[in-house]
């Protein structure tokens, strides 16, 4: 199967979107070889602009331009541009409802050798908290194209998560703000995942089916706003919910559905994430395992959660 990092195809998405549009412009924060703008800069370089590592003023600098009708995209690292710009994000750019787009990679813990300083766990939650912001999380290169595309098209910030490492392409999917999508239908369980874990919660299911466990996969690709109406058809199809994230436990996709089962009746629900602590130095797949968000270690707790009274 295919592999391609998500940052990857942005840095395509973003090209070709600049040539249907020319009021894209895209702002970087001196990376744009990691976070892949390069591509664009070579193509259209009256409309880039490299801000150096001043991630607030890059961001504060997006706002003017779309004041002026551009649709500005800020690329950097999730943990700066969520996290280092967040004042900036907060109140320049979504209190007064602007025009602009996070395209922000490197996110989650697979930042490999860049270490726990570098590994962005919490930018989901910080991004869902703000009035106003619509967050998304393709899964593979089909979805980031149409993640780029559903951002220049909506009026409004947008933040679109995007990944190192490289993931596999899967089946074309619709897209849609505010919905998931169904890529396997079970009845026992309910694997509500995003991003980089999409093709995990997959593997795991096909293995969770070797021991009688008929797992539901669905890509909540939206993570902001959520599709209420998906959650509460699986809560009620399967009667488990698991969440499976490259992102802390707190406040990233397992709040968001377990916020919709809260306020609409009780389910039992597993969350699968990082566990209120930080990322760490090391090889992607290495680190994956050791916070149990690999393939065995997914199904290993599916299937000991299932099984318990």
């Amino acid at each position: 199967m295919n592999k391609l990092a998500t940052r990857a195809a942005y840095g395509d998405a973003i090209v070709a979107a600049g040539a249907k549009n020319e009021r894209i412009v895209v702002m970087d924060a001196d990376l744009s070889h990691a976070t892949m703008t390069c591509g664009f800069a070579a193509a259209y370089p009256d409309r880039f602009f490299n801000a150096g590592i001043a991630e607030a003023n890059m961001t504060a600098m997006a706002v003017g331009l779309s004041e002026m009708g551009y649709i500005p995209f800020i690329s950097t690292f999730a943990i700066f541009g969520t996290g280092r710009a967040y004042e900036i994000v907060r109140n320049s750019v979504a209190y007064p409802h602007s025009n602009v787009k996070l395209a922000l990679t490197h996110a989650g813990i697979t930042v490999g050798e860049d270490g726990g300083s570098h590994a962005s766990i919490e930018d989901l939650a910080l991004m869902r908290a703000i009035p106003g912001m619509t967050v998304l999380v393709p899964c593979d290169e089909d979805q980031t194209h149409k993640a780029v595309q559903a951002a220049v098209e909506y009026e409004g910030p947008v933040y679109i998560r995007l990944a190192r490492m490289p993931s596999s392409n899967l089946a074309e999917q619709p897209f849609a703000i505010g919905k998931g999508s169904v890529l396997r239908d079970g009845q026992d369980v309910a694997i509500f995942t995003c991003g980089l874990l999409v093709a995990t919660a997959l593997e795991a299911a096909e293995q969770l089916a070797e021991q009688g466990i008929d797992a539901a996969v669905i890509n909540m690709y939206s993570i902001k706003p959520v599709d209420r109406k998906l959650i509460h058809q699986y809560a009620r199809k399967c009667e488990r919910i698991v969440t499976l994230e490259e992102h802390s436990v707190l406040g990233g996709l397992g709040d968001a559905v377990a916020h919709e089962l809260l306020a609409n009746g009780a389910c039992p629900i597993l969350k699968l994430g990082v566990q209120d602590q930080f990322g760490q130095s090391g090889k992607p797949d290495q680190i994956l395992k050791h916070y149990r968000l690999d393939r065995d270690s997914v199904c290993e707790d599916i299937g000991s959660w299932m099984r318990r009274d």
